[in-house]
């Protein structure tokens, strides 16, 4: 399996950012009240690119799953687990976050599709591309 590099970030609060997100959203209102501009991704994250948003205690949710085909905003949030969704070791951040771990992100995935079975098919699309790539040889 080629290892892909894909990539977590941060995209605001998610009480004060959800209603309004779309796939062409680059902007987040922060607790300051302020427009902040997205990081750019890493130009090293060749596989899925996931937002996230932090909603109150803490809890760190996926909201936004793209490749380089699509960009998805999910109808339900699903809570990111450490080691489950993004491999041991990797730390979330407000700067972008490399994973390399394809098990992890996959399961992920896998868990995004279950929770938003109504907007299923993209994201089947893109589990599909996912596979291809981790599998082609390099």
């Amino acid at each position: 399996m080629v290892t892909m590099r894909h990539a977590l970030m941060y995209i605001g609060g998610f009480e004060r950012n959800f209603a309004n997100l779309t796939p062409t959203t680059s902007t987040f209102e922060g607790s300051d009240g302020q427009s902040h501009a997205y990081p750019e991704w890493p130009s090293s994250a060749n596989g899925l690119r996931i937002g996230y948003m932090e909603k109150a205690g803490k809890k760190f949710v996926a909201v936004r799953v793209a490749d380089d085909m699509a960009d998805v905003v999910l109808q339900n949030e699903v809570v990111l687990v450490p080691g489950t969704h993004f491999g041991f070791g990797v730390r979330l951040s407000g700067e972008p976050t490399n994973v390399e771990d394809n098990v992890s992100i996959l399961q992920l995935l896998e868990d995004i599709i279950k929770k938003n079975v109504d907007i299923s098919e993209e994201l089947l699309l893109m589990r599909a591309r996912f596979k291809a790539s981790a599998s082609a040889k390099k």
